[in-house]
């Protein structure tokens, strides 16, 4: 066994497996070390959604869309589920309504190629049966949106990475440091070239400094996943609900949204002091994936059942599962930055850390690695 390798990634969660994707398949020597037996972290405590519509149109959507051309390769290759499902945003209220509107004319007029459609209650309960109709006033349809199960992805890509572009993994065996070319192992040295670090938000774990001056910050969510849906029922579309329009900055320019944010505010200020804003999406298991909570800095280990409550009483509003059930809650957590998309940072000679992606883990993993391999090759 060999112990020299071109690249040793630090991390096998999605941004990971990413690099290690982008790296191996240029035929390169690719090691992977996970400091646990299997990615535990926010990569498998999401939505599984892959969510360009999130992201505002320019750069940030066309990495997102770019991200997604790669996913649907690899999980055809791996032969992963996914389901290209798409997205609803559903509007109750005028003001919900008004900003679905203001975003679907800035999608056509600024000419992004999007092929959101603004359509009635009518149709929306077509695509989504589970949608109350009580109410509903129009949706945003975006064909865009994939789902994926993430803890299937992150369980089964490491095999097919090795099995498909020679990667190998070392699981259940933390990286203590990096001296170029060593990398520093409890189990002994191993000799790369460079050194890739996709820790998530273990800030501890290599180059506490370079999380500290990129000016991160923590952000604990709260989750649930129903047991599997009666009599094989299917959502449908992904769905988000109106409190989401005040939480992706793909909504900022939107006229409407400070009448909206102000509403919430006065009606319900709990939303927002926990950060509150309410999706939904369903595996292949059957199982409802349903959240989600933000608290930035260090809210502590300890959920909060009340968060959870309002997250589920949110949900009634507009979606009925028949016999809900809820099956798993959880907390995850990930690393994000004030303003930009994502942070690349080179620590020490050789090495390079792709960190603070906040939410969008899922959806921007493969364009960001694509682009930080290329970038950081060609630069040498």
């Amino acid at each position: 066994m060999s112990l020299r390798y071109d690249d040793a990634v630090v991390g096998a969660g999605i941004v990971g497996l990413a690099h290690a994707y982008h790296l191996a398949r240029q035929g390169r020597r690719v090691i992977v070390f996970e400091r646990h037996g299997r990615a535990m972290g926010a990569s498998v405590r999401n939505f599984g959604m892959i969510w360009p519509i999130g992201q505002p149109a320019g750069p940030p959507r066309e990495l997102a869309m770019r991200s997604r051309e790669i996913w649907l390769d690899v999980l055809r290759e791996a032969g992963l589920w996914h389901g290209r499902v798409g997205s609803l945003h559903l509007a109750y209220r005028d003001d919900e309504a008004r900003i679905l509107s203001e975003f679907a004319v800035s999608e056509a007029t600024a000419g992004t190629g999007s092929a959101v459609e603004v359509i009635d209650a009518g149709r929306a309960r077509a695509m989504a049966p589970g949608v109350r109709r009580d109410g509903l006033k129009a949706a945003l349809w975006s064909p865009a949106e994939t789902c994926v199960d993430p803890r299937a992805v992150v369980e089964r890509l490491p095999a097919w990475l090795a099995e498909t572009y020679g990667a190998r993994f070392e699981l259940g065996l933390p990286v203590l440091g990096y001296d170029r070319p060593r990398v520093l192992t409890p189990a002994g040295d191993r000799e790369a070239d460079r050194l890739w670090a996709c820790t998530g938000d273990e800030f501890h774990a290599l180059y506490p400094d370079a999380y500290r001056e990129a000016g991160l910050v923590r952000c604990k969510l709260q989750m649930m996943r129903s047991a599997p849906a009666e009599g094989g029922w299917r959502l449908g579309p992904m769905l988000a609900g109106g409190l989401t329009l005040r939480h992706y900055r793909s909504f900022e320019h939107c006229p409407s949204l400070p009448a909206l944010k102000a509403r919430v505010a006065a009606e319900n200020p709990e939303l927002d002091r926990h950060g509150i804003h309410v999706m939904a999406s369903q595996n292949d298991r059957g199982e409802v994936v349903i959240g989600d909570s933000h608290a930035y800095g260090d809210p502590g280990p300890f959920d909060d059942a009340a968060i959870d409550a309002l997250i589920l009483g949110y949900l009634a509003t507009f979606l009925e599962v028949p016999g809900l059930r809820i099956a798993s809650r959880w907390h995850g957590t990930y690393a994000k930055h004030p303003r930009d998309p994502y942070v690349v940072a080179s620590p020490a000679p050789g090495a390079v850390a792709t960190i603070g992606l906040g939410g969008a883990g899922m959806t921007l993993s493969f364009g960001v690695a694509e682009k930080v391999v290329r970038d950081q090759l060609e630069g040498n």
